[in-house]
């Protein structure tokens, strides 16, 4: 998208936060992309504080962020929460799934800044080959640098995700021990934590950490398109339930794993429960 869409005008984007605050939301989340390198950021942070929303949250790499003067100005404008995408405990992990060198070091530091700063500050892990097998050595981490929630989240399978799956995408039957062994050390530190696109047929004895029963309603602006009900889209386009599923308890209030998964592994992994 960053080749072939511009970043979506000010004016624009001011639109859709004032149709959204009319329309009774009070919540909003910055993403991208890296919404850090829009050149209006902050501009569009203070005037969604200006409109009145109470949660203003940040989605980002965080590494913008290394930089304490930047959190200062995005707090001044009005951000409140800060939700920072870490994939692995180390360089080598890391740097190697962002394929930027240095980004580590730099997403660190943005969330020690931050968090210097008494913001909140979520993190999201997502979860492929590369870095499964060191989920606990993840959660300690975060545990470490103070992080107020963390999540782990399957990777959904896409563009460049789809193209090189045979490295990058893990069965989730080899990933669920090291998601709940990362889990459970989070729990004894008592810390918030969530799952997401990992079914609740899989989280035996966690199914309180999937996040299908926790995502509020959401309106999404895209850089191409806007998804008015985006808790339709996952239902309807892009998760998927086997007929099977039915048999299930968690049927009513489980979303399915998205729907490239089974078509790429099958089903035998998801198996009901009674």
């Amino acid at each position: 998208k960053r080749n072939t869409i511009p970043m979506r005008p000010e004016k624009e984007i001011q639109k859709n936060l004032k149709q959204s605050f009319q329309a009774g939301i009070r919540e909003v989340v910055f993403t991208g992309g890296e919404p850090a390198l829009h050149p209006r950021l902050l501009n569009l942070i203070k005037f969604a504080k200006f409109l009145g929303y109470k949660q203003i949250q940040v989605q980002t790499n965080g590494r913008l962020f290394a930089y304490l003067d930047f959190c200062k100005k995005a707090i001044t404008a009005g951000a409140n929460e800060f939700g920072v995408s870490l994939h692995g405990h180390s360089a080598k992990i890391h740097d190697f799934l962002t394929s930027a060198p240095g980004s580590f070091n730099q997403t660190i530091q943005g969330i020690k800044n931050l968090k210097s700063l008494n913001q909140i500050v979520m993190t999201n892990t997502v979860i492929t080959t590369k870095n499964y097998k060191y989920l606990s050595e993840i959660a300690n981490f975060l545990i470490k640098l103070k992080v107020d929630q963390f999540q782990f989240a399957f990777l959904h399978i896409g563009g460049t995700v789809l193209k090189n799956q045979n490295w990058i995408i893990p069965r989730k039957k080899n990933v669920i021990p090291y998601v709940k062994k990362g889990l459970e050390l989070g729990r004894k530190a008592g810390k918030k934590m969530m799952v997401e696109a990992i079914p609740f047929c899989l989280m035996e004895g966690y199914e309180r950490y999937v996040s299908d029963v926790y995502i509020p309603p959401t309106k999404s602006y895209d850089a191409g398109y806007v998804i008015k009900d985006h808790t339709k889209y996952r239902l309807n386009e892009g998760k998927i339930k086997h007929s099977n599923c039915r048999k299930c308890r968690y049927f009513d209030i489980c979303e399915g794993p998205w729907r490239e998964y089974p078509e790429i592994f099958g089903w035998d992994e998801f198996k009901p429960v009674n």
